[in-house]
């Protein structure tokens, strides 16, 4: 092939990486302002809370209390990229029955939470969850537990190794090892970019939060959930990121499950598997 006629491969090579630098926010982040859910709709007891990131930022969480039993320990809920918590508090808030307080909250730019959108404030805004369930009076501050899915799981385990006071375990849902390789499966979807999805992802997109690193300093117990079919984050993903972190550990795979499907394909067997095990490291 003449150099010539490289040219307008290379010229649309450009402009579709530039398209994608454009839209990195919108990989990674794609938050919604609507509510959509109401937990109340659901026989849920809550309430609603306000609370300050480091810097400044207003945020928004809901508190699931246990019940009348009293709390075992305190699950603070780091969702995944999409819509907002008023959508993914279904998949935790039903906890509060097996007697855990939940708190799902609001990263910057998501529902109600002031700010927009970036890693380093979704981190930051993590962190102030984790100190605010903490700093609160109907909670054991050295029995939390911190559950993260999909892109709340980087951000669940930069905030836990930030904050690991009173953290006994770290629950993650189709996690990524890293930002530039969700960045790179991305940029496949790009045909002409060929060789420079390499280059491009390393370029465009910041590992400074790079799970992988998280996890190699993550000093609680570990437990990894992964479906094996997902097609948003493949298995291999978790595997890699499980295979980087410290005993204890444990890797529980989905059978025909997709991303973050656990609970939809399991039912009430995943119910139970995480109760048991939250009941196990929250124990003494």
């Amino acid at each position: 092939m003449k150099p010539d006629s490289l040219m307008p491969n290379l010229r649309l090579a450009t402009l579709l990486a530039c398209g994608f630098a454009a839209g990195c926010t919108n990989v990674f982040f794609q938050p919604s302002r609507r509510g959509f859910y109401r937990p109340e709709n659901f026989g849920a007891k809550y309430e609603v809370v306000y609370f300050h990131s480091g810097d400044d930022t207003l945020l928004t969480g809901l508190f699931f209390p246990a019940g009348e039993d009293g709390a075992k320990g305190t699950v603070v809920h780091f969702h995944g990229n999409g819509q907002n918590m008023t959508t993914h508090f279904l998949g935790s808030y039903w906890l509060a029955k097996a007697s855990f307080n939940v708190f799902v909250f609001d990263y910057r730019g998501y529902g109600a939470s002031e700010g927009k959108p970036s890693v380093e404030g979704a981190v930051s805004d993590g962190v102030a969850a984790l100190d605010y369930v903490r700093s609160r009076p109907d909670v054991d501050p050295k029995r939390v537990v911190a559950f993260g899915q999909s892109l709340g799981a980087a951000f669940a385990l930069a905030a836990v190794v930030r904050r690991p006071e009173g953290v006994r375990a770290v629950v993650l849902e189709s996690p990524f090892s890293s930002f530039r390789s969700i960045a790179r499966s991305k940029l496949k979807l790009i045909p002409v970019l060929g060789w420079l999805r390499w280059p491009l992802a390393w370029l465009l997109v910041s590992d400074r939060h790079n799970p992988s690193v998280s996890v190699e300093r993550l000093a609680c117990p570990l437990l990894v959930v992964h479906g094996d079919v997902d097609q948003v984050v493949p298995l291999g993903e978790g595997q890699a990121l499980f295979g980087k972190a410290r005993e204890p550990k444990l890797l529980w795979t989905v059978p025909g499950g997709g991303h973050t499907e656990a609970f939809t394909r399991l039912g009430f067997e995943y119910q139970e598997r995480l109760r048991a095990y939250l009941e196990s490291q929250t124990r003494n």
